[in-house]
């Protein structure tokens, strides 16, 4: 039983532009990225990580270039990386140019920053002879000297003035393969330079809220500001940033997108907080199940709940569900008809089987 398409999210039309094999913006799907926080000049341990990444649903990795050995090592990462890669450049050009020359599907910069005029021209040379993308990346806390002033603080109105301005530098050299981020660490300013922005242009917006802290604050916060403007149609991709294992960033952002319907990978579970009705053990079930189904790739929906309350109803609406009933005695649904009862100790053998068998039969037919 597949999940319902959204019906009341009405995305904002945007223009399109491809980061390596990923189209962003227009109708294509929103897409998750995360940063490594390897060295970037260790090639193994940052293609190991960018390796984890992408088998949890990461679309697009970003990797910090401060220096010429990191930007060296570009050459074998994005040789060997399974998803486009992002190279991160602050202030320096000659950085800018390496990595686009090495490999780089995308060059994050605020073109503001990497000084005069005549070497922001040659990163944007680079970006088109090496089909480049860029991604004008303003953040409340490096924003220009002169907006800062005039601003006294940053504002949603800096992040935005901040914007425009990189946007114009990139128009004016002929260049329009790029999307825009104004983040903040706060909630309310993003969400509201991000409206704001969003009617100045098209061109595709990546979504975040910055320094958004550790897993759980983390996660909270960047729910509530991606939410919000993914729900008003804004925003073609999104990073989730954690002080955590990036493989937590891309785990966040794809229940984000999954849980508005706006992405469908993987096992999606639907499960009760558990009571003194239930008749197994759900916090501990769900846990293992997670564990144990996060290859799985297809959509598929999964409904474990404790006991008869809502359980049946629960699975009338999905792929395949548990209820837990009394004395051992738990009840299997496959597309919301009862098949079998369930002892507690059979339950997760018995979906795991279930779910990789309705996995391999999807995928067959795909």
């Amino acid at each position: 039983m597949s999940i319902r398409p959204f019906r009341d999210i009405k995305r904002r039309v945007t223009k399109v532009i491809k980061v390596g094999n990923v189209k962003v913006g227009g109708n294509n799907p929103i897409s998750v990225q995360s940063m490594t926080n390897t060295l970037t000049k260790n090639v193994k341990e940052t293609l190991n990580q960018i390796n984890k990444i992408s088998e949890v649903g990461c679309d697009i990795v970003r990797v910090s270039c401060p220096d010429e050995e990191s930007t060296g090592a570009l050459k074998e990462i994005t040789k060997h990386s399974p998803i486009s890669v992002v190279a991160d450049i602050h202030f320096h050009f000659k950085r800018a140019i390496e990595a686009a020359e090495n490999g780089a599907n995308c060059l994050r910069i605020n073109p503001g920053n990497i000084g005069d005029k005549g070497k922001i021209a040659q990163v944007i040379s680079a970006a088109k002879d090496n089909n480049c993308s860029i991604r004008v990346g303003v953040n409340a806390g490096s924003l220009e000297k002169d907006i800062l002033e005039k601003f006294k603080e940053p504002c949603p109105e800096a992040l935005v003035e901040s914007a425009i301005r990189n946007i114009k530098i990139l128009e004016d050299l002929d260049f329009f393969n790029f999307k825009i981020s104004v983040k903040s660490s706060d909630v309310f300013l993003s969400i509201k330079a991000y409206r704001e922005l969003s009617n100045l242009t098209d061109y595709p917006l990546h979504l975040g809220i910055t320094e958004a802290g550790s897993f759980l604050p983390g996660s909270i916060k960047s729910s509530i500001g991606l939410g919000n403007l993914l729900l008003d149609g804004i925003g073609d991709t999104i990073r989730v940033s954690l002080s955590d294992d990036p493989v937590e960033e891309v785990k966040v952002g794809n229940e984000i997108l999954k849980s508005l319907n706006l992405r469908n990978r993987g096992v999606k579970i639907i499960s009760c907080p558990s009571c003194a009705r239930q008749g197994f053990q759900v916090i501990e079930t769900v846990r293992i199940l997670e564990e144990k189904l996060s290859h799985i790739k297809t959509p598929i929906t999964l409904s474990i709940i404790g006991c008869v309350v809502n359980g049946p109803g629960e699975a009338a609406q999905t792929d395949i569900g548990v209820t837990g009933g009394g004395k051992n005695s738990n009840m299997l649904y496959l597309r919301g008809v009862q098949t079998e009862k369930l002892g507690n100790e059979e339950i997760i053998s018995k979906v795991v089987k279930l779910v990789e068998k309705k996995s391999e039969e999807i995928e067959k037919k795909t």
